[in-house]
């Protein structure tokens, strides 16, 4: 899906193929600040949807090729589309009860006959727009993962420097592992809603088999971090294969064939005496699992070692 600048302007999708009433709508939305992108039958639309990632989607009843409520369903089933996109479904024909309860029995947010009051429909897309960037926000500022429910980035970068902080107080030792696929063409070859089922799944096989203590994050699309105090070299190593082992022996779902993980860890003994912070020991994990990976599926778990990667 498209990245999005906020300071951008507003962007929504038009999905009507009767091109007086398009621009209709478009005449009021781009002299007060939005960005239009046009779509003029349904198929359309799902394509444009997806490419763009508008801030509201306002769709016409009557297209070409499918009704404006199917497609209204077929945006709220896709997993592609976020859930918060403002759909707004428009009619010349009849707009009466039962087809406003239809379309939001099919996911809009509004549903208005013709003709359009301008006024009102601009107020209505400044608050809709609004919820929307304020849900993104929130979401950007989370130390969640959406689809497994781990730790985020940021989320696992911050518990890092607590466990970090209490390994240096008690002289324990502190690891980091990151794990990810060994096929690269597992990632790559999904279609981003089996993409997203597998990630939910890893999720819950990590933390099935991780400790209480330990901290576990999703770092990239099949990436995994775990932060894991009062584990040493053997600890980090023994974590690293039950881990595995786990995702073998529960096969992952929709695959046809078996997941299979490496992994890269740094350890320290005595993270008091530690020349490097958490976050490095997480980012050398990191190094050691892609120099791992360009080395193939032979070995399954790899230490970071400074000498190898002083060059």
């Amino acid at each position: 899906m498209a990245d999005r600048d906020r300071s951008a302007q507003p962007v929504v999708l038009i999905a009507n193929d009767q091109e007086w009433s398009a621009r209709s709508i478009e005449s009021i939305l781009s002299p007060n600040g939005f960005r239009v992108v046009r779509a003029y039958t349904g198929h359309q639309a799902l394509e444009r949807a997806f490419e763009t990632n508008p801030h509201v989607i306002i769709l016409d009843a009557q297209m070409p090729d499918m009704h404006g409520f199917e497609v209204c369903r077929a945006l709220r089933a896709d997993p592609r589309i976020d859930l918060t996109t403002p759909i707004v479904v428009t009619t010349a024909g009849p707009s009466g009860r039962a087809q406003r309860i239809e379309a939001y029995d099919a996911g809009a947010w509004e549903f208005l006959g013709q003709p359009l009051d301008g006024e009102a429909l601009l107020l209505k897309l400044r608050t809709f727009v609004s919820a929307r960037l304020e849900v993104e926000r929130l979401r950007d500022e989370s130390l969640l993962d959406v689809d497994t429910g781990l730790y985020n980035r940021r989320g696992l970068a911050r518990r890092a420097r607590e466990l970090g902080s209490d390994a240096a107080r008690r002289h324990e030792p502190l690891a980091c592992i990151v794990l990810g696929t060994d096929d690269a063409a597992l990632g790559t070859g999904l279609p981003d809603d089996g993409r997203a089922r597998l990630s939910e799944w890893v999720g819950e096989v990590l933390r099935r088999t991780s400790r209480a203590s330990d901290a576990v994050g999703r770092l990239g699309s099949l990436e995994y971090g775990v932060v894991a105090p009062g584990a040493g070299t053997d600890g980090a190593v023994r974590l690293a294969d039950r881990i595995g082992v786990a995702l073998e022996a529960d096969g992952a779902p929709d695959l046809g064939a078996p997941i299979r993980l490496q992994a890269g860890y740094c350890a320290v003994p005595d993270f008091a005496q530690s020349p490097v912070d958490a976050l490095e020991l997480l980012l050398r994990a990191t190094t050691a699992l892609h120099d791992l990976q360009k080395d193939g599926p032979g070995e399954r778990i790899r230490a970071f070692e400074p000498s190898a990667f002083s060059n």
